[in-house]
């Protein structure tokens, strides 16, 4: 069960696309990648779901299947393009779409039916990854943390990855200390900034943090921001669009406006450049909370590609050498789908896949449900 090959399917909180990866453990080696943008009308769709509005469950049913459609057909097309084998693929892990992540109610739901995966593909299907640690106590996120523990942490050299996708999430691995590991959401990385930057620009996303760059960013504007309580909350602790949304964010400009009528206007390329630097900062201050004073910091998610967000970050811990999974031969775009891989091989083995200092779980979990082929 250790060899052959497992493929990972993410599509993360920026409903940016579908990211899929054919990769094989021991050593890891990625064997194909693919990533689908999502039809405008079932992105519309998977966004609506994210807050509540009218008719949820009849809309939720329409996009599982379009979903579930939309990921099955893509494995056919990484399978088909890179020319593998299929006899060698042991499972397909699927993330699914979180449409809504409340942990403090208990629950966290993803849509992509597994069935349908199943049966358009012809191959078994984990999925469903975060309900079994949410029923023993956690948060159901972040998942990932357990990946990074199995594949960076070294022996003498301390190591934080970040993950900065649509949420940024920390995995703190002190050198030669496996107990020690644990991690967390920090708050927005690129969800906010995507969001605004398509608002303003028509732009689905600001390239290598550009037009960020040519704003000013606002410091009261951004205090208002980090006045938020989720930062204030202890960890283990996890987020999404129900908290960092924006409908939350114009709340806060108005707020600052409304306070200080020489703030009247904040023009869109400053909220921009303070959109990033809030993203910063609340990277940084978590970073600063643990007791490592230095290491290696390990980025990827698309945000690590942002060349104006690296340096804002790497400005506020220069104790610390900021480094590209790229470096290892794993690029920061393919990070979670990989361990989503992962977690599927570990489903597989009947091994756990969560982190207890991570989620807040009474203890390790086999995580997801197999739906055979």
């Amino acid at each position: 069960m250790n060899q052959g090959l497992y493929i990972g399917v993410m599509s993360g909180t920026s409903l940016d696309g579908v990211d899929l990866v054919a990769v094989s453990f021991e050593p890891l080696k990625l064997h194909a990648t693919l990533t689908i943008p999502f039809p405008e009308q079932l992105r519309n769709d998977l966004i609506d779901l994210t807050l509540p509005a009218d008719n949820e469950i009849e809309r939720m049913g329409v996009a599982d299947v379009a979903l579930a459609r939309l990921i099955g057909e893509s494995i056919n097309r990484l399978i088909a393009e890179n020319h593998l084998d299929k006899s060698q693929i042991r499972t397909v892990g699927s993330h699914g779409q979180t449409i809504r992540h409340r942990p403090e109610a208990g629950f966290s739901l993803q849509i992509g039916d597994p069935n349908l995966i199943a049966e358009v593909t012809g191959l078994p299907v984990v999925a469903d990854f975060r309900r079994r640690d949410m029923a023993a106590g956690g948060q159901g996120a972040p998942l990932v943390p357990a990946f990074h523990q199995a594949i960076f942490q070294d022996q003498m050299v301390h190591r934080i990855t970040l993950n900065l996708g649509g949420m940024a999430n920390i995995s703190v691995l002190p050198a030669g200390q496996p107990d020690q590991v644990f991690g967390y959401d920090t708050g927005p990385a690129n969800i906010l900034m995507d969001a605004w930057c398509f608002q303003e620009t028509g732009q689905t996303f600001d390239q290598d943090g550009a037009w960020a760059a040519t704003g000013q960013m606002n410091e009261a504007l951004l205090s208002q921001l980090l006045s938020h309580d989720y930062f204030a909350r202890p960890f283990p602790k996890s987020t999404g669009r129900e908290d960092f949304n924006l409908e939350w964010l114009q709340q806060q400009i108005d707020d600052v406006q409304l306070s200080d009528s020489s703030l009247d206007h904040i023009s869109p390329q400053d909220i921009q450049a303070t959109l990033l630097q809030f993203t910063a900062q609340t990277v940084i201050d978590a970073i600063l909370q643990t007791d490592l004073a230095t290491g290696e910091l390990w980025l990827c998610g698309g945000g690590a590609y942002n060349r104006t967000l690296w340096h804002a970050i790497a400005n506020g811990i220069p104790q610390w050498s900021l480094k590209s999974t790229l470096e290892i031969g794993l690029a920061p775009t393919w990070v979670e789908a990989t361990a989503f891989a992962w977690l599927a091989r570990q489903r597989m083995l009947g091994l756990s896949g969560n982190l207890p200092a991570v989620t807040g779980a009474q203890g390790l979990r086999i995580l997801g449900t197999l739906t055979h082929r």
